[in-house]
């Protein structure tokens, strides 16, 4: 018989089965990971030096060229490719301003300057000397949902809706500002707000990479009071961010006046004909709602018109007076200072600001009297008085209004709270429907 070289697997496994013998192969296995030991760090500097430095007030840019030990020549290119793209006498004080320096040769390679949390301009040096360009911050945009009960007021429970946890500070502040605006003509947070109400939004933001808010709106939203619900919904018939809020009928929230010319504030005084003046200590009438607010807050126009006065007005000191078409007088008095352009033949807008608050003429202390004056010159009361309600929403934009609020409102109904009616029909239908009716048998 031949002999069978033992030269492979294969050799072995047909030997054993020839001669029916088993055959077994040891193969001694690692007990671990073999070794290979650590390599030393590499540690290399990074090929841009960044110099940062804030715009000091009454610096300028060219100063703080200068003081970097750029050239002349060079100052004036980089202020000529700056001005592509912003004014820099318009800089304001504590610009950031982040200088990049190449390490080999030691050479200015860019500037990158902060005009703005959203809008930096960028300098670049290339083969023609510096160009510029405007760099906008990314932002991603996402919908948020929030609902709970309020306590005391509107601000302590949006602060502690866990929903908002992630929020910073300044940002939920301005959600409470939004809710504030959307409501601002049914109720008034600083005097309303009852133990029991409740609340629940849905809201559009705009992020920044840091997480901060740059934009947003409430898209939908619900503010309970006193087991009164109030629903208001965002509608932009022309898509060109000049939308306002209306309810589930399509009716406005907005009306012609707001219910009050401050934010949040604390009512140190009402309407009254035989009040004891505090600091002439007899009586006389009130005929306004009085605000406790600190010095230099924002007074608003609460509704639209013209500026008929402005200046001093004895016991009320600053004053500003707003005719209204509806021929209606409001008077803004004991003003710190007047609002930008605010003079005698102004048109104002409701909200805009036509002074702040102060406590000039006959005054204890810092706070805003208001008042409301009828076509005739009759004292009306701020705090009870049914104000008129604004435009419904356009017949020709009904379809589109139907469509979108719906989908609002569903988005609102997914939190916890009550059914919301469904909708009324459009006008049309509406006046087609009445017409059948009082025709009919």
């Amino acid at each position: 018989m031949d002999r069978i070289p033992l030269r492979s697997p294969w050799a072995l496994t047909g030997l054993a089965g020839t001669l029916g013998l088993a055959v077994v192969v040891v193969i001694r296995v690692a007990s671990g990971p073999p070794e290979l030991g650590l390599i030393a760090p590499v540690i290399a500097p990074p090929a841009e030096l960044l110099q940062e430095v804030r715009l000091s007030p009454g610096q300028t840019f060219g100063e703080v060229l200068q003081a970097a030990a750029v050239g002349w020549s060079e100052q004036n290119s980089l202020l000529l490719a700056f001005r592509e793209q912003a004014n820099p006498r318009r800089m304001r004080d504590g610009t950031l301003i982040t200088l990049r320096w190449l390490r080999d040769p030691e050479q200015l390679r860019g500037i990158d300057v902060n005009l703005s949390r959203d809008e930096t301009v960028r300098l670049l040096r290339d083969e023609a000397g510096w160009s510029s360009s405007l760099q906008y911050t990314p932002i991603t945009v996402d919908t948020v949902w929030a609902q709970g009960p309020v306590v005391d007021n509107l601000s302590n429970a949006l602060f502690e809706d866990s929903a908002l946890a992630g929020f910073r500070v300044s940002d939920r502040h301005e959600v409470v500002h939004w809710m504030d605006q959307v409501f601002q003509w049914q109720i008034d947070f600083s005097r309303q707000v009852r133990t029991g109400d409740s609340y629940r939004l849905v809201l559009e933001r705009e992020v920044r990479p840091d997480g901060s808010i740059r934009d947003g709106h409430i898209l939908a939203a619900e503010y309970t009071n006193q087991g009164t619900p109030y629903l208001a919904v965002w509608f932009d018939p022309n898509d060109d961010g000049d939308g306002t809020y209306y309810d589930e009928y399509g009716k406005s929230v907005r009306k012609s006046f707001l219910m009050k010319p401050l934010e949040f504030r604390r009512i140190s005084g009402r309407v009254n004909p035989n009040r004891l003046h505090p600091i002439l200590n007899y009586r006389r009438p009130h005929n306004g709602v009085d605000y406790a607010a600190n010095a230099g807050t924002p007074v608003m126009a609460t509704g639209d018109g013209v500026v008929v006065y402005t200046g001093w007005k004895g016991d009320l000191g600053n004053l500003v007076e707003i005719r209204h078409p509806n021929g209606w007088l409001t008077r803004y008095g004991h003003l710190s200072s007047f609002g930008a352009g605010i003079r005698q033949g102004t048109r104002v807008k409701q909200g805009q600001i036509v002074g702040r608050v102060g406590m000039t003429g006959l005054a204890s202390g810092p706070h805003l009297h208001y008042e409301m004056r009828d076509s005739r010159g009759g004292v009306l009361n701020p705090l009870d008085i049914d104000l008129p309600p604004g435009d419904p929403i356009p017949s020709d934009s009904w379809a589109k209004w139907a469509l979108e609020s719906r989908q609002r409102l569903a988005m609102l109904e997914t939190l916890p709270g009550l059914p919301i009616a469904v909708l009324a029909e459009s006008p049309e239908v509406a006046a087609t429907t009445d017409e059948a009716h009082a025709g009919g048998d």
